[in-house]
């Protein structure tokens, strides 16, 4: 009789180890299930922050280029400018002296 009940005593006792651990694996589940929740969000965060940043610096970068871009045509026409004005002038002597003759 001993025996048996030793028996039915460690059948109790391995069937409640059998549901702490189960317990324990659906605890640590959904503690992992959490942190990777955690770790996703944050990523797509830093994600976020990165385009964002690469967006600014895009912006900044276009608006120097143009800046330059237009800097660099007003001189360009201004020295067009400058070269038509002394090719208006000379070609208006010429015609000028081809009609007084």
């Amino acid at each position: 009789m001993d025996l048996i009940r030793k028996i039915k005593d460690a059948e109790t006792q391995a069937a409640k180890i059998i549901e702490q651990a189960k317990t324990q694996a659906v605890q640590q589940s959904e503690t992992d299930r959490k942190n990777q929740q955690q770790v996703l969000a944050q990523a797509q965060q830093t994600r976020k922050k990165a385009i964002e940043a690469a967006v600014v610096d895009a912006q900044q970068q276009a608006k120097a280029e143009i800046e330059n871009l237009n800097s660099q045509s007003e001189k360009d026409r201004q020295n067009l400018r400058n070269k038509a004005a002394g090719k208006i002038t000379s070609a208006a002597e010429k015609v000028m002296e081809y009609l007084k003759g």
